[in-house]
């Protein structure tokens, strides 16, 4: 008996330490799986922040680069009642190159450019940031040749519906990309593996396994934070860098806005139409505003976020064309005596 007693006792003591265990276990899995929660909401609060903020930017500029695209309807037709007008050259100083005046690219995209602002409304956020992602101009003439067709606006952009993930993944589908689907990829599996982990786990394990699942679950959310803080630095370099290019389209905008507004004051209210009854300062301002709907149509032409020749890495924030678009902006301003009217 006395034997017995003790084995009993020896096991009950060996079953009591085992429960305390495997009890210290689940309490530390439990913990870590808070611990793993917790950070997975805080990288997804992150990312949608940030996320929103960029496409929100993003929107912004490319509804203005389709506004000002449109607007070159106007000009063309003040421009054509204008006689005997000479031929414009391009301008060529320096580091500047403007584009001459022409009406058959003006009229493609500015009517493009119509296309796609009329089917903004209904287009998911995101769309219009697509655009300025690949290069409003080039979207706009691609938008032409398929309008008549009876194409959806999703498919006339070939933009994602978010822009940002569009170009995370290959930006515009219009320049090549590979859109939101690869976008998505490039967030990885974690983003959506450690919810479905953390939310899918069942405590009705041993201490063991739930303790392999809460390693799991902490390796997931460590992986997760790292991608997506690169994700986010990402869009913040890019936001960045929309910020500096809009500023810089917005100002010549501006200048091109009074320059066609006393153009057109001039051709259509005056009435003065043959080019060789304009004073010296009539002719400048025709000609000035002919090379700023060049100057504007170049820069609409920049695409912010060009295809990367790798699937699996970002697309890069075009920096270099830019500050290329916005330096002759500034250089041209400055040489033709515009920038007095910033």
């Amino acid at each position: 008996p006395l034997i017995l007693g003790g084995a009993a006792a020896i096991a009950g003591a060996v079953g009591i330490g085992s429960a305390v265990h495997g009890g210290v276990k689940m309490k530390e899995a439990n913990d870590t799986m808070k611990w793993a929660e917790s950070k997975h909401r805080e990288s997804i609060t992150g990312f949608e922040t940030q996320n929103k903020k960029t496409t929100a930017d993003m929107d912004r500029l490319g509804k203005k680069e389709l506004e000002i695209l449109d607007s070159f309807q106007k000009f063309s037709n003040i421009f054509e009642q204008i006689h005997n007008r000479p031929e414009f050259k391009p301008y060529e100083k320096e580091n500047v190159s403007i584009p001459a005046y022409n009406a058959e690219e003006l009229k493609q995209v500015s009517v493009g450019a119509g296309v796609l602002l009329g089917g903004l409304g209904g287009a998911a956020v995101g769309t219009a940031g697509g655009f300025a992602a690949a290069g409003a101009t080039t979207a706009a003439v691609m938008a032409l040749g398929t309008a008549s067709t009876g194409t959806a606006i999703a498919s006339l952009s070939g933009v994602a519906t978010n822009a940002t993930l569009a170009a995370l993944g290959g930006g515009a589908i219009a320049a090549g990309g590979g859109g939101m689907a690869l976008g998505t990829t490039i967030l990885g599996a974690a983003t959506l593996g450690v919810g479905i982990l953390v939310g899918g786990v069942i405590f009705n394990v041993t201490g063991s396994k739930l303790s392999d699942k809460a390693n799991e679950a902490f390796k997931q959310a460590k992986k997760e934070e790292t991608e997506v803080r690169k994700i986010c630095r990402y869009m913040r370099t890019l936001s960045d860098a929309e910020s500096r290019f809009e500023d810089a389209l917005q100002t010549v905008d501006k200048i091109y806005r009074r320059h066609l507004e006393k153009l057109g004051d001039l051709v259509v209210l005056s009435g003065k139409t043959d080019w060789n009854d304009y004073s010296d300062a009539e002719k400048k301002l025709t000609e000035n505003t002919a090379l700023l709907v060049g100057l504007l149509y170049s820069m609409c032409k920049v695409q912010l976020v060009p295809q990367s020749n790798s699937a699996t890495e970002l697309n890069r924030v075009n920096e270099e064309g830019i500050n290329a678009s916005r330096e002759t902006a500034k250089n041209f301003l400055a040489d033709s005596g515009l920038s007095a009217l910033v």
